[in-house]
């Protein structure tokens, strides 16, 4: 029945376009990818690079966290040939911190590929685009939209939301994701890019998860879930499945000379490639701990850290010794911005006594 009744909402309430774009042109959000939609309106055309680069940072990642990483990446390669020249190393390192590293490596990947396959030049389709590395549906549908107005449904969660609202959808997104889609393509103006913006944008600052400031909206009139008196009811919250516990251990070894070993992890699997300290396996129990070598090791604390499917503690362990070690190399302490650690591994670092 629930699904019915969606059906009927959406041939009810069809999204006002231009409405939505009227309220895009005088509030679009400034964004450094972005070109404004009065400068789209003189014919200035969004840089591919820079959009697509915006839009695999912006996967699983908040605008003001991607702000600074955005300035980096374009600053020290500032076309996608540079970045296809850069070793993927250097890539890691700027990327390190940002969460989610397989978007680096297939970020450094696609650039390559666009070199190689396609003369420098983005492809100007959504289908063309997800043959790239690390490009799917929606970052392919982005890219199309806007900087190429291809009149293709663009679906972000910030769009989900506002279309299960407008629809008043009983259940979650993941089960209206083809009732969502279908909704916003019927509604895709010749102004594809801007729409697709809009959209976005009016579900990040209009139309949050936790307000709605519905009077400023510009599909308050006709959204059912706003009829119904508690826009905030809807989508229906999914269930989430708690989330596993993992253990294990980390070896912070310092230098007396003011370095830290560090190792490079494998070339599959999680944080693949990026610089990490020895460690152990995680493990659903804390594992017996098994030091690299014998020394005066001192339990230094725990550190937690949540990835996407499992919750991590690893105790962490530190020694100081000054004799050679295989598999990795010295880093000096105070230059360690420039090696490639993630979040989890500059915390393992601070609790073994490296500020």
């Amino acid at each position: 029945m629930a699904h019915t009744a969606s059906m009927q909402h959406s041939e009810i309430a069809a999204i006002d376009a231009g409405a939505v774009l009227d309220w895009y042109d005088r509030h679009a959000r400034h964004l450094p990818w972005r070109v404004p939609p009065a400068d789209r309106a003189r014919g200035i055309k969004p840089n591919p690079y820079f959009v697509w680069l915006s839009e695999i940072m912006l996967q699983q990642t908040t605008i003001a966290a991607v702000r600074k990483y955005f300035a980096a990446f374009t600053t020290l390669w500032p076309t996608v040939e540079h970045l296809a020249a850069a070793p993927l190393d250097d890539v890691l390192v700027q990327w390190a911190g940002l969460g989610y590293y397989a978007r680096a490596r297939n970020l450094h990947a696609c650039a390559i590929a666009v070199i190689t396959h396609h003369g420098g030049v983005f492809p100007t389709t959504a289908a063309a685009l997800r043959d790239l590395p690390g490009i799917g549906d929606y970052t392919s549908a982005a890219i199309a939209a806007i900087c190429h107005d291809e009149q293709v449904a663009v679906v972000d969660g910030n769009v989900d939301r506002v279309v299960a609202r407008y629809l008043a959808l009983p259940r979650p997104v993941r089960e209206e994701k083809s009732l969502i889609r279908a909704t916003v393509q019927h509604a895709v103006p010749e102004r594809a890019g801007d729409f697709a913006q809009a959209m976005m944008d009016l579900g990040a600052t209009i139309c949050a998860p936790r307000r709605a400031n519905c009077l400023l909206c510009p599909l308050e009139h006709d959204c059912l879930a706003t009829r119904a008196g508690n826009p905030l009811a809807f989508p229906a919250p999914p269930i989430k499945p708690e989330k596993p516990h993992r253990h294990g251990h980390a070896f912070v070894i310092r230098h007396p000379e003011g370095k830290v070993f560090l190792r490079q992890r494998g070339p599959k699997g999680m944080l693949a490639k990026m610089t990490e300290t020895p460690g152990s396996e995680w493990m659903e129990t804390r594992p017996a701990v098994a030091f690299p070598f014998i020394g005066d090791w001192y339990e230094a604390g725990e550190v937690t850290h949540t990835f996407t499917h499992f919750h991590l503690t690893l105790t962490v362990w530190s020694v100081t010794v000054d004799n050679p070690l295989d598999e990795g190399w010295w880093a000096q302490e105070a230059r360690l911005d420039s090696e490639a650690l993630p979040s989890l591994f500059r915390k393992v670092l601070k609790a073994g006594g490296v500020q």
